[in-house]
């Protein structure tokens, strides 16, 4: 999870739900929303740090996806507890099929110039936040795989600056839903801990290769959407014979 959240600014908590699930053995389906959701929040927050002692982070427009984001996170997070927890995870694995076929589409960085952080783009960039953030509240995930194509389409940044500036949203996001949950009880702290201790160790494995391969990680985006394939399987599978039972 710190891994991906480093590498490209994703891919957190939309493994960290069926991996807690179906792999740690956390029982209910919301517990593993909510403990995710904490998890991956810490772990940006972590990973930001670094990005931002590299000058990449594009702090105006960072904070405007961020504080709109979070705004859609609550009310996606409170609509998300209101449904099924195996319904909830059914979408999030038909979600997954979505990102990872949006993770194969190339992107080119260079078609048009980076835009000025001025009024115009700062009403695109909430827009797309405000969206972007309910769904991630919504499925309980980061919404990393949103945050940086909706960066790259409100502003054209490059996409290292977008892989750095998502992570403030990232975090938000999580923080967001995690609160949410947590008022509820539906969050495992010890299990929450433990998944941010492994998320310190991958983001700096993540930010190291980031750092170097900030063009052409195609390769890595294809590897990555297969992974994501393979889990939206299974959760659909799993969460399909759970509503059918």
């Amino acid at each position: 999870m710190g891994f991906s959240l480093g590498l490209i600014g994703g891919g957190g908590s939309i493994l960290a739900t069926p991996l807690l699930l179906y792999v740690v053995g956390v029982s209910q389906p919301h517990i593993a929303i909510g403990t995710g959701a904490l998890a991956v929040s810490a772990t940006a927050f972590i990973n930001l740090a670094s990005y931002a002692r590299a000058g990449v982070v594009r702090w105006r427009l960072a904070a405007v996806f961020a504080v709109v984001g979070t705004l859609g996170a609550f009310v996606g997070s409170s609509a998300g507890k209101l449904i099924d927890g195996n319904r909830l995870l059914f979408l999030l694995g038909l979600v997954m099929l979505a990102v990872g076929a949006m993770m194969l589409r190339p992107r080119n960085e260079t078609a048009a110039p980076e835009r000025d952080a001025h009024l115009k783009t700062c009403l695109l960039t909430a827009g797309i936040a405000f969206v972007t953030g309910t769904a991630s509240g919504f499925f309980g995930i980061g919404g990393g795989f949103l945050i940086v194509p909706g960066l790259l389409l409100a502003t054209r940044m490059p996409m290292i600056n977008a892989v750095g500036s998502s992570l403030l949203a990232v975090g938000c996001f999580g923080l967001a839903t995690a609160l949410n949950y947590a008022f509820s009880g539906l969050v495992d702290w010890l299990v929450a801990g433990q998944f941010i201790a492994g998320g310190l160790v991958g983001g700096l494995f993540g930010i190291a290769l980031a750092s170097r391969l900030s063009r052409g990680k195609d390769t890595l985006k294809r590897i990555f959407a297969g992974v994501i394939f393979a889990v939206a399987a299974y959760v659909l599978y799993r969460s399909g014979q759970a509503m059918l039972n």
